[in-house]
């Protein structure tokens, strides 16, 4: 198929380079348009604006930071063909989501939200959790693309939009919490004059042992340039959560704020291990 790919950043790469490997046309576009050089040199072709890009694609791809970016690219006049199937898998509320349908439905759109679940090394290794909701017929079209990068048994079909909006932000919420759990285990071992490799060995067996094991070598080398998932994005992806319900989110909230002190500090496209760091002496 031919595939519009517009948002090529660390994950729109990832997914690019499997479509291109499935022996799919694909041509990319992204707002700073050096982010294309890498898929370009593995075969892609480069426009030089997002129209250009979906004017004849059967599948328009967006994978973009956040739902303001996609109303920037996509909802300000963008004009896709009638019969392609946009397939957004950038992060979104479940708001957000049904924005889109509705936008989609009244420009005679076919839409798809397809969120991933995972980072970059299981992106790389086709491996992700996928949700994809929208119409039947739609979602025939874009599965083929989806388990390019999605493990078989976490590809899942959901009602609609806003429930694979909500799926994914669950998801997130999930791998946050956790985040800062690890955050306030080695604050509390700190306190009582635990070090970290401490910390993360007594952490093995109990509900935080996966992302000790996954972030502890960062931790322990107290480097964080090697970002499978960014400080950024994470909290923006929070941000979506916390406006999501209006109840309370008392965890979310003290993520948020872990993730916004990295943030001021300059860390905010460091992998989201960087929290830890104020917890390192």
């Amino acid at each position: 198929m031919k595939i519009a790919l517009l948002g090529v950043g660390r994950m729109g790469h990832e997914l690019g380079v499997h479509l291109l490997q499935a022996g799919h046309e694909v041509t990319a576009w992204n707002r700073t348009a050096s982010a294309v050089d890498r898929l370009h040199d593995a075969g892609a072709a480069r426009a030089a604006e997002a129209q250009d890009a979906v004017r004849e694609a059967d599948v328009v791809m967006t994978v973009l930071f956040g739902p303001d970016t996609v109303r920037e690219v996509v909802l300000s006049g963008l004009e896709i063909p009638a019969d392609a199937v946009w397939l957004d898998i950038t992060t979104v509320s479940p708001e957000d989501a049904r924005e889109f349908a509705d936008y989609a439905a009244a420009a005679g759109i076919r839409y798809v939200h397809g969120p991933v679940i995972g980072s970059l090394a299981p992106a790389r290794a086709g491996t992700l959790g996928v949700l994809l909701g929208g119409a039947a017929a739609d979602v025939d079209v874009v599965e083929p693309l989806a388990a390019l990068w999605g493990d078989a048994g976490r590809l899942r079909r959901v009602a609609t939009p806003a429930d694979a909006a909500t799926g994914k932000l669950l998801a997130n919420l999930a791998l946050g919490i956790t985040l800062q759990g690890l955050v306030e285990a080695l604050r509390l071992g700190r306190a009582n004059g635990l070090d970290a490799a401490a910390v993360l060995g007594l952490l093995e067996g109990t509900g935080l042992g996966a992302i000790a094991g996954m972030k502890g070598p960062s931790i322990l080398d107290g480097t964080f340039g090697d970002t499978q998932f960014s400080a950024d994005l994470l909290a923006k992806d929070a941000r979506l959560m916390l406006r999501s319900t209006p109840d309370p989110l008392p965890a979310v909230t003290a993520l948020l704020q872990s993730l916004t002190e990295a943030q001021r500090a300059g860390a905010g496209d460091d992998d989201i291990a960087v929290v830890t760091r104020p917890e390192l002496g």
